[in-house]
């Protein structure tokens, strides 16, 4: 009977996971499934081995501090899979785990096909990446339409643009309402959420009273709902925590702008027409990272559009919180520089929908399924 090992480490690819599992099991549902998922990916069939939260991590710091647990996880894994010798792995970002887990898995002579889901930012730094990644994955399925090009340039393994399943979850707003919730949204990890609401409780009140808005609303997954309302409770301003997914879709709809941590849902905003700055609190190694990269920008918006469509406010230090408000207030009281970027955010999908020229969209089903004839 075919069988299929699939790994995802935070709330991002347990979406992609989910939504790529219940393709390849509507298709082949002779498909024997094991893995580690979050709660889209057991809703779509999969019994985890192990919480995903356990490979959520975020900066160096906290790799160090939980370095034992991912080891471990690292090892369990592997063995699973050595065990069971599925014919093909897919493992889902967590860019550092996966390719630990993929190269131990070459060296312990596993022949199955194993597939990259979501590209390494390669194309930002650490270029001569690219090859190493030739010698442990048979295929990476980028979600950016630039990366196939990227990633052959560099000379990195095959590369498939699939797209995000953002496009297909997410429906893009054909108008700006004048007033409406402000979404704050802190990140998707435990760690980025305790880096970042500090900074957004520095300004909830003003921002709340603000006569274009309604409201302030966190999107939050369930797992870290109870976390983020504990902390949100003392604030001075009343701030709903939505976890469901029409109640998520419906805030979208009526956010007159959003406060983001740079990450997927930057990408989810933009996608849906939704006004935002982004932000990020990065540890000192992070932001050398970032200086020296070949990108200008972090946010995705920005790098598909190779131009600042969304404000970014960048790291910790002294007055981040208030130029936060400042380019959140701007963007309120400036209804053309929301238009603006409801204007480039159409321009993004339309690309993302399609792909480049010189690598159209392909089904990340498809994709996978292939890999079980060539195994």
């Amino acid at each position: 009977m075919p069988s299929m090992f699939i790994l995802a480490g935070e709330a991002s690819g347990d979406r992609i996971g989910a939504h790529l599992l219940g393709g390849i099991l509507q298709r082949r549902p002779d498909i024997t499934v094991t893995g580690v998922g979050g709660d889209g990916m057991m809703q779509a069939g999969l019994i985890s081995l192990f919480p995903m939260d356990d490979l959520s991590v975020m900066g160096y710091r906290d790799v160090v501090l939980r370095l034992p647990l991912l080891l471990w996880r690292a090892r369990q894994v592997v063995r699973h899979i050595m065990r069971l010798r599925p014919d093909v792995v897919v493992l889902i970002d967590a860019q550092v785990f996966s390719k630990v887990v993929a190269k131990h898995l070459r060296r312990r002579g596993y022949e199955g096909r194993i597939v990259l889901y979501v590209a390494p930012a390669v194309w930002a730094w650490g270029a001569e990446r690219a090859k190493t990644l030739a010698n442990i994955f048979d295929e990476v399925l980028s979600v950016l339409p630039f990366e196939p090009e990227a990633m052959s340039r560099l000379g990195g393994p095959e590369t498939a643009y699939v797209g995000h399943p953002a496009t297909h979850v997410v429906t893009m707003r054909s108008a700006l309402p004048e007033h409406g919730l402000v979404l704050l949204l802190p990140g998707s990890r435990r760690s980025e959420i305790k880096k970042h609401l500090p900074m957004f409780g520095e300004f909830v009140e003003r921002l709340g009273q603000h006569n274009l808005v309604d409201g302030l609303a966190i999107l939050a997954t369930r797992a870290q709902a109870e976390f983020i309302s504990n902390h949100v409770d003392s604030w001075p301003v009343p701030v709903s925590v939505i976890t469901e997914k029409h109640a998520r879709d419906a805030a979208m709809d009526v956010a007159i702008c959003a406060v983001a941590v740079s990450g997927t849902v930057t990408l989810e905003l933009a996608l849906a027409g939704v006004p935002h700055v982004l932000t990020y609190i990065a540890e000192p190694a992070q932001v050398r990272i970032f200086q020296n990269a070949t990108v200008p920008y972090i946010g995705l918006p920005n790098i598909i559009a190779g131009r600042p469509v969304a404000p970014e406010v960048l790291f910790a230090g002294q007055g981040r919180g208030e130029a936060l408000y400042k380019s959140v207030t701007d963007l309120l009281d400036r209804p053309d520089r929301r238009e603006q970027q409801l204007a480039e955010f159409t321009q993004i999908r339309a690309l993302m929908e399609k792909g480049a020229p010189e690598a159209p969209l392909k089904d990340p089903v498809d994709r996978v399924l292939s890999h079980f004839a060539a195994s």
